[in-house]
This record gives C-alpha cells, sequence and structure tokens, in this order.
C-alpha cells in the first residue's frame, strides 16, 4: 500500500494546525511554531476560499491525520455511508479501530506513523497472533499485546515508559505491566479528539 514518505511538517504548516503526526516532538520542537506561514511562495493576494475548498481542506487534514492515500480513505467513507447510524461518527469509529491506530492510542507508539511499523514490522499481537498489517480491523472485545521479538526492542522499552503518561481514551484498557491492550467499546467523536470535522467530509464526497 502506498504511503506518504514527504516531511510531514509542511502538512501541519499547510494547514495551520497541529496534526501531531511525530507524536512527542509535535509539542517540544513544533515546527509550525518557528514558521507558520505554508509552505511555498507566498502570494500577495489573500483569496477568498470557497466552500468547496473548505471542505476538501477538511477532508485532507483527515487523511493527513491517519496517513491514508485517498483510496483508501475513499473506501473507509463507503462502508460508513452504508452502515447504520450516523456516517461521520460510523467513519470516525473506521478510523479508530485500524490496528495501527489503536497501538497508538493504548500508548504503545509516539504518532500513528510510528505505529504502522511497529505493526509492519511484525511486533504486535492481535488475539494471540502476530499480524503485519496496520490497516486490520480491531473489535470490541480483541487484545492487543507484544511478540517476543517486539519485547526485545527498544520500541517496547520506549513504550514501557511512555505509557504511564499517556492519556488512555475510555473505549481502551491497558495494562502497563504487562503492556497490553484491550477493546472494551466502540470509539466516538469525541474520544478521537479528531481535528477535523467529520461531518463536512460527509459534504464533501455527497455532492
Amino acid at each position: 500500500m502506498a504511503r506518504y514518505t514527504g516531511a510531514v511538517c509542511r502538512i501541519c504548516r499547510r494547514y495551520g494546525e497541529k496534526l501531531f503526526l511525530k507524536g512527542d516532538k509535535c509539542v517540544t520542537r513544533c515546527v509550525l511554531e518557528r514558521r507558520p506561514q505554508p509552505p511555498g511562495v507566498r502570494s500577495p493576494r489573500r483569496r477568498k476560499v470557497s466552500d468547496r475548498g473548505l471542505q476538501l481542506r477538511e477532508k485532507q487534514k483527515a487523511r493527513s491525520a491517519y496517513g491514508l492515500m485517498e483510496k483508501q480513505f475513499r473506501r473507509y467513507y463507503d462502508e460508513a455511508v452504508h452502515q447504520a447510524g450516523v456516517t461521520g461518527e460510523n467513519l470516525v469509529r473506521r478510523l479508530e479501530m485500524r490496528l495501527d491506530n489503536v497501538v497508538y492510542r493504548a500508548g504503545f507508539a509516539e504518532s500513528r506513523a510510528a505505529g504502522r511499523q511497529t505493526v509492519r514490522h511484525g511486533h504486535i499481537l492481535l488475539n494471540g497472533r502476530k499480524t503485519n498489517i496496520p490497516s486490520a480491523r480491531v473489535r470490541v472485545g480483541d487484545v492487543i499485546a507484544w511478540t517476543p521479538l517486539g519485547q526485545k526492542t527498544g520500541l517496547f522499552a520506549y513504550a514501557k515508559e511512555a505509557v504511564k503518561n499517556k492519556q488512555i481514551p475510555q473505549w481502551l484498557e491497558v495494562d502497563q505491566a504487562r503492556l497490553t491492550g484491550r477493546v472494551v467499546g466502540a470509539p466516538t467523536i469525541a474520544d478521537a479528539d479528531a481535528r477535523f470535522d467529520p461531518a463536512v467530509i460527509v459534504e464533501f464526497y455527497s455532492r
């Protein structure tokens, strides 16, 4: 699966908002605080952004936050549309229940990108089975843990300390001693702490 490999700080500067794509580095050494202007050549003219442009902006922010390409993000939206309930909430729930995001939310990685890498390297167990698919869907009742090989890495040592100060969402339970996590509920928009408006994204795709 393709993924963005460019400079992520440019993304935050483009939208003028922290998306925390680098985890703790976004708190201690944020480029946006030193260079708040968008990347590229600045135009002397200020152009008013259309409603369509604002909708595209929200969609792109969501894509960037979860590290997805357009085709994959659109598939999540199509699944959310055909699911019972509010489409925006369904979309956020599906994004949050990705395995790489659950690893990040549990405090096992400092960012979603790091969570994706941790999964891809085969360091995570899902219900006792090793999986290297970051997009694997996690369901209520599922348990994530570290593989024996993963427990010998520096990532495990980092997570052991980082999880002590990590704010764990209510839909997750984390055993800090064993460094395992369990999904105890479905995430909501409030739990996701989304920096985008799901309703606007639905409007974008509905046109």
